[in-house]
């Protein structure tokens, strides 16, 4: 299987656990796994990393074929029911959940699940009783796309990260 990865997976692992000083590795991994085909993540997803000034805004830019496009017919089809989906939810969520979800990234990131088979990468956790905003996990499960965290899918992927000798 292959794996889609969203803003937060990165985010989180630049701030704390995989810092790009301390773990270069693990960046390396990212990119090795990038090219070997086994994990992407989508264009809007690279747009919003590109805002940062920081090191992973800079590593986004030398990444450019890390982000699949969203303009084929097939994901602007599936973000379309998804928008349509998460429209027909709205008035069960506090105000200005559709907004904020429909203007970001991870309807982009779901759709592209959905017609390429990929699996969601997300810190965010299934919880279908949450009202305050969309979550990624909720709506993937919806559509039947499967939805992991950063840790599941190192160990799916058997990552390894050993220091040289």
């Amino acid at each position: 299987m292959n794996y889609l990865l969203d803003a937060n997976t990165l985010i989180e692992a630049k701030n704390r656990y995989y810092q790009m000083r301390f773990c270069p590795g693990y960046w390396a991994w990212l990119t090795r796994t990038k090219e070997a085909g086994r994990l992407a993540s989508v264009e809007s997803v690279g747009t919003e990393l590109r805002r940062g000034n920081d090191a992973l805004a800079q590593w986004v830019a030398t990444q450019a074929d890390l982000f699949l496009p969203e303009s084929d017919e097939t994901t602007q089809q599936a973000f379309a029911e998804i928008a349509a989906h998460i429209a027909d939810q709205a008035a069960t969520m506090k105000a200005g959940a559709l907004e904020e979800f429909l203007s970001g990234a991870d309807p982009w990131l779901i759709a592209k699940a959905r017609v390429t088979g990929h699996i969601v990468v997300t810190h965010e956790r299934l919880n279908m009783e949450n009202r305050r905003k969309f979550l990624i996990p909720n709506v993937c499960s919806h559509y039947g796309v499967e939805c992991i965290n950063t840790f599941d899918m190192l160990n799916r992927l058997e990552a390894r990260f050993v220091l040289a000798d």
